[in-house]
């Protein structure tokens, strides 16, 4: 499994948008990326800002690339996300899995 991080940044005064583009348009189109197996969007606060940390979980490489073209550190991002942040990551990073830690069931 593969996880890929980016953040992007918004002020307080808008920071209500990227979330909901976020749920609304991003979400959705990610479902139906083949290799897609969830992800998550987090958030903090940060001096005037509000950060926003997106982690998606991919099934392999393979799938990264099909999404991402072909250079894995590649940002996808439309102009409407473009619109609810002011800066963002220019690059992404991926990480492979090498343990999926679950809790323990009682």
């Amino acid at each position: 499994m593969i996880i890929r991080k980016w953040s992007c940044r918004a002020r307080h005064s808008k920071a209500h948008k990227y979330p909901e583009y976020f749920r609304t348009q991003i979400m959705p189109e990610l479902r139906k990326q083949k290799g897609f197996l969830g992800g998550f969007l987090s958030q903090r606060s940060s001096g005037d800002d509000t950060e926003f940390l997106v982690l998606t979980r991919w099934q392999s490489v393979d799938a990264v690339r099909a999404f991402a073209a072909p250079v894995l550190e590649n940002v996808v991002i439309d102009t409407g996300a473009l619109a609810t942040v002011d800066t963002y990551d220019d690059r992404v990073r991926q990480y492979e899995v090498l343990e999926d830690i679950q809790p323990v069931e009682s």
